[in-house]
């Protein structure tokens, strides 16, 4: 009986101890490290970088009130194909459509005629987008900071990275972008 009554407070023991253990929940992996992010830029850091080493500029042309402008900045640019690409190969600007201050691009000063009304768009955007004012707008300048594209409206990732490629390896100069498009075998998902 002894022997019984040890080996169920030896039973007893060991479950005490062993409970709290056997009750924490597994382990998670660690979480992936979060993903590099465009290297984003404004007009004045543009001229200098630009001057020092010249790439292709692409210019993300949006608004604070686009609901799509939001969701490239939380899908599209955020895919980690599409900002190693943009990284590598392009300086990427963020220009607001309505902002109120004073720019400066290619030695030429650009305002907002109206900063006091609502909506009123900065000079540079109706320039760049050749007055039509359509948001998300996507500006492709070449390395002299002269226009290639404009390209209109949201992206999903994989659109995009065909987009970026098109431009990006020159091949707007000798291929149509239908012919482009499906030859490319990209790597981004959704």
């Amino acid at each position: 009986m002894k022997s019984f009554i040890s080996l169920i407070v030896s039973f007893i023991l060991i479950t005490a101890v062993a409970a709290p253990v056997l009750a924490q929940p597994a382990k998670q992996p660690a979480s992936p490290a979060p993903y590099a992010k465009i290297q984003w830029i404004d007009m004045k850091e543009l001229a200098d970088l630009n001057a020092k080493k010249p790439k292709k500029i692409f210019v993300d042309m949006y608004t604070n009130w686009c609901g799509w402008c939001k969701k490239m900045d939380q899908s599209t640019f955020i895919n980690p194909v599409i900002v190693d690409y943009m990284n590598k190969n392009y300086y990427a600007v963020k220009f607001n459509a309505e902002r109120k201050d004073e720019v400066e691009f290619k030695g030429k000063k650009y305002v907002n005629a109206n900063p006091s009304g609502g909506r009123s768009s900065h000079q540079l955007a109706q320039l760049m987008l050749n007055n039509r004012m359509s948001y998300p707008s996507f500006i492709f300048l070449d390395e002299n900071m002269d226009m290639i594209t404009v390209v209109p409206g949201y992206r999903k990732a994989p659109e995009f990275e065909a987009i970026m490629h098109y431009i990006g390896e020159n091949a707007y100069k000798s291929k149509t972008w239908e012919d482009f498009r499906a030859a490319f075998k990209g790597s981004a998902k959704e």
